[in-house]
């Protein structure tokens, strides 16, 4: 009953299920792999520049105003002599809070260029920008948000705009306000970085204009803190991956790179116009703008390949029992053991190639060694003959195939179902004749019932028949 082509059936798709172990570890193998690429990536990323948030400009008006403080007194009575103390309200004028204004109009214009950072045998995409924002303050109303006795320092007023780190910026760095250059300093205090400017009474400034250059990597975001803002992205990098509070409202993207604008209305933005909170966090949560995106790299390909890795070890194995089923000469389990170690070892080789020569030297390389090691087993280990031709050409269309897949992260299940019930269909309609439960014991004795009925040859049949 063993060599019936039901029970060889049977064992080597439990053979195919066990190959799921090898897989696995296959797959640990490469995302512990990316997760390593990942870490240098970010490493270096944040060492060039980090990933950028810019939230501002805005207009800090520092306040002014009445405290009473308590304070405790040593009085001598003038009548007995005696000292006692006594607890003085004391009123002193002393800093209370700000108003923070954003912008009535704002411009930004944010240009990038990429750059590749080297670390070991990783790359890693990084980017120098520039960003020229435009921009104006309404300071009517301020008045609004005054306490009892307090009043505007407006001498002091500085232009406040915040940013991921300090240490990213490189290069220009000016602000223009009236026609006349204001020196810029760091922001101090807060959880994030920034810089800060003096620019004295605005009532009467006018535009102002903020010129920025900074480093960065993985992606660059800009708050549309204006009443109305327009923003504006162009870069060499053609991979974008557009994030954010808001999609932008046109885009054109090619192999030379993207130019994005956004059109952000104030009233589709949580961020009030003037407000005595810090909304800075706010500001940031609205931010927009895009990603560096790598597509389809080559550890994403590796993955799904040992994911997919099953479904064609599974069909291996079936041309495998097709082919020597049609010789007579079974192959043993270790065998198909043999040949599903092969198929997992080829995920590792194509990601230990492909860190250094490139995806698709690596694949090529791999695939080929893969396919040369099965024939050759095919024609002295199974003893396949002429027949290793048909096993050869199989594998040869499978990894073509699987190449396919693993290029189109959109169609992959799509390519890889239809690839499954297309080998279902074939083998379904090669084997519409086979007797799966094997020949009789002897000529013209019936077969017995087995696990799943089974039905008598048609010998056998007639014997019955004429029996009774």
């Amino acid at each position: 009953m063993l060599k019936s082509a039901g029970w060889r059936f049977c064992i080597v798709g439990l053979l195919a299920l066990l190959m799921f172990i090898p897989l696995f570890f296959v797959g640990e193998i490469v995302g512990e792999r990316a997760d390593y690429s990942r870490d240098t990536i970010e490493d270096v990323g944040e060492e060039w520049g980090g990933r950028q948030v810019i939230a501002g400009p805005r207009l800090v008006l520092p306040l002014e105003g009445p405290q009473v403080r308590v304070e405790r007194r040593e009085v001598v009575d003038p009548v007995t002599g005696e000292t006692r103390f006594e607890q003085v309200n004391v009123t002193e004028t002393v800093r209370r809070g700000a108003i923070f204004v954003y912008p009535v109009s704002f411009d930004a214009s944010v240009t990038t260029q990429s750059e590749v950072r080297r670390r070991g045998i990783f790359e890693v995409p990084v980017y120098v920008a520039v960003a020229d924002m435009t921009f104006g303050f309404d300071v009517a109303g301020a008045d609004g948000f005054l306490g009892e006795g307090e009043a505007i320092l407006w001498d002091q007023a500085e232009v406040d705009l915040s940013l991921s780190s300090n240490r990213a910026l490189r290069g220009i760095a000016t602000l223009r306000v009236g026609g006349a250059d204001v020196p810029l300093e760091p922001r101090a205090g807060g959880a994030a970085g920034g810089i800060r400017a003096a620019v004295g009474d605005p009532r009467d400034l006018g535009e102002m204009r903020l010129e920025l250059g900074f480093n960065g990597a993985e992606q660059v975001m800009v708050s549309p803190v204006g009443r109305n803002s327009v923003i504006t992205m162009e870069s060499d990098w053609p991979h974008p991956s557009f994030a954010g509070a808001f999609l932008p409202d046109g885009s054109q993207v090619s192999d030379a790179g993207f130019t994005a604008r956004w059109t952000i209305p104030h009233l589709a933005r949580n961020l009030p116009q003037m407000s005595r909170d810090d909304n800075d966090r706010v500001a940031r949560a609205e931010a927009l703008g895009v990603r560096f995106f790598q597509p389809n790299d080559f550890y994403q390909k590796a993955y799904r390949a040992a994911r997919y890795g099953i479904l064609f070890i599974a069909l291996t194995f079936l041309s495998v029992l097709l082919i020597e089923n049609r010789q007579g000469a079974p192959a043993h389990p270790v065998q198909y053991i043999l040949i599903g170690l092969a198929q997992s070892v080829f995920v590792l080789l194509m990601v230990a190639y492909a860190e250094q020569i490139g995806f698709g030297a690596a694949y090529a390389l791999s695939a080929g060694a893969t396919v040369l090691l099965l024939v050759l087993f095919g024609a002295w280990g199974l003893k396949l003959g002429r027949r290793t031709l048909v096993l050869g050409l199989m594998l040869v269309v499978l990894y073509g195939v699987l190449y396919l897949i693993l290029q189109s992260a959109d169609y992959a299940l799509l390519a890889g179902s239809t690839l499954a019930f297309g080998a279902l269909a074939g083998t379904m309609y090669a084997t519409r004749n086979e007797d799966w439960y094997g020949p009789p014991k002897a000529a013209g004795v019936p077969r017995k019932g087995g696990w799943f009925g089974g039905r008598a040859a048609a010998q056998g049949d007639e014997t019955v028949e004429a029996k009774s």
